[in-house]
């Protein structure tokens, strides 16, 4: 049975927003869904960021992420070590990732270069949930997630701005965009 990952980052920010370039991850959230959206597995792990190590007032209200949360978690090489194990027990079932917009892509790819990783995760191919859900119901843009959810009659579960739960959310939208 085929599978799809649905990951979500949560990165260093300030108010206003940073470049791709200037941000890190300091969350990561992934859920494993069969094609109707039902989670199999999950992956969840705070990030310490190193080149900005102190988060900004704006970026701990926003995901609510303590600088305790980060101060005790792993770099990314670390971290994503500790993903791609995870991901290696589930990637002959993989069909394809998804995420919602494509920061998470673009963020993934800045890092694996930066930090010279070869993923798995690079040779599966990838969704823009955002573009696709955008498509399928013939919007003239697309949506935030939220607003998607109550176009699609959901409401988000759980703590907005938090990896796994934004993930978990995304996977809900991903059966009304997968061809049957």
């Amino acid at each position: 049975m085929p599978h799809w990952l649905v990951i979500d980052l949560e990165a260093t920010t300030d108010e206003g927003g940073w470049p791709v370039t200037e941000m890190e991850i300091i969350e990561i959230g992934a859920t494993l869904v069969d094609r109707k959206g039902r989670e199999l597995d999950a992956f969840q792990c705070f990030v310490q960021p190193l080149r900005r190590p102190l988060l900004t007032p704006f970026c701990r209200q926003l995901t609510r992420i303590t600088q305790a949360n980060i101060d005790s978690a792993q770099p990314l090489s670390e971290v994503w070590a500790s993903f791609e194990q995870w991901l290696g027990q589930h990637h002959s079932h993989l069909e394809g990732w998804a995420s919602w917009g494509d920061y998470d892509r673009k963020q993934l790819i800045q890092e694996w270069e930066r930090l010279q990783l070869d993923s798995a995760l690079s040779r599966v191919p990838h969704m823009n949930l955002k573009q696709r859900f955008a498509k399928a119901r013939r919007l003239e843009r697309p949506l935030g997630l939220n607003a998607a959810l109550q176009l699609a009659g959901m409401q988000f579960s759980g703590q907005q701005h938090r990896a796994l739960e934004d993930a978990r959310n995304t996977a809900r939208l991903l059966p009304l965009v997968l061809p049957s």
